[in-house]
């Protein structure tokens, strides 16, 4: 499968030519675009937003009074039972993009996510952070042996979301060859995987617009109760209604469907 011309591609040829112009103009310059060209390509890989390797569906219509929920890093025996259980007294459905460990540790509540009628992501395998620094056979086995695992439930994810939602050149090809798209966030809390729930809610509401993907986790907290959470989610919920913002199912706010039934 050729993969489609990305901007990454288009600065990198542009990168080259600037080198062998320098190579007839002054010998000491010709190493700089190429060092520009590495340095733009770290420094779009951490913003998830950035399509600069491959398209990124980060938000939804920006017109329409709607945002989605999606938790990541789950399934989690203590945490994401009570999220289900907040969503399901707010008639709410999100998206969860799951590990294929903890998918493996925790069938049950993989079934009870579908069962309450959300959707369910890609997140890899094993949640490695540098995931998109590993090689490009790593980084497909990663994601192939998390729909393999996933597939047995009788679903098949359309979504990958990287973790910590870097990007690299490598993962457009693979998701392509998968029959898969790239999908990131366009608000979170900066908590760090729940590192940081203080006042969570707070920063949320302080930022989220209509058309906004929302990052949160649904993993014990490393810092604070499982009570204090779920006060900060409740306070989610509630507040972006208080908004006037209706919070819909990632496929409906985006207008592509994320997660295929009777695989």
């Amino acid at each position: 499968m050729i993969c489609p011309l990305s901007p990454a591609h288009f600065v990198a040829l542009g990168a080259i030519q600037l080198f062998v112009l320098f190579l007839f103009i002054d010998l000491r310059l010709a190493p700089l675009p190429l060092l520009l060209f590495i340095l733009i390509c770290f420094i779009a890989s951490l913003f998830p937003r950035f399509s600069f390797f491959l398209p990124i569906t980060s938000s939804g219509k920006r017109e329409e009074k709607r945002v989605s929920l999606t938790f990541d890093d789950g399934p989690d025996p203590e945490i994401t039972p009570r999220v289900l259980d907040l969503l399901a007294r707010h008639s709410l459905k999100a998206t969860f993009f799951v590990t294929g460990t903890g998918a493996v540790r925790y069938p049950e509540i993989i079934r009870a996510i579908l069962a309450g009628g959300h959707t369910i992501g890609n997140h890899s395998y094993n949640h490695f952070p540098f995931l998109m620094l590993r090689s490009r056979k790593t980084l497909r086995n990663e994601i192939a042996s998390a729909q393999t695992l996933l597939r047995q439930f009788g679903i098949e994810p359309l979504a990958f979301r990287p973790p910590v939602g870097v990007t690299s050149f490598r993962l457009w090809r693979i998701l392509l060859e998968l029959g898969m798209f790239c999908v990131n966030f366009s608000c979170r809390a900066g908590d760090f995987g729940n590192r940081r729930i203080h006042g969570m809610s707070r920063r949320i509401l302080g930022k989220v617009v209509q058309g906004d993907i929302i990052l949160l986790h649904d993993i014990t907290p490393k810092n604070g109760t499982s009570e204090q959470l779920m006060r900060e989610l409740e306070a989610i919920c509630t507040g972006l209604k208080d908004k006037g913002l209706e919070i819909v199912p990632l496929e409906r706010l985006i207008g592509r469907e994320v997660m295929k039934s009777g695989a």
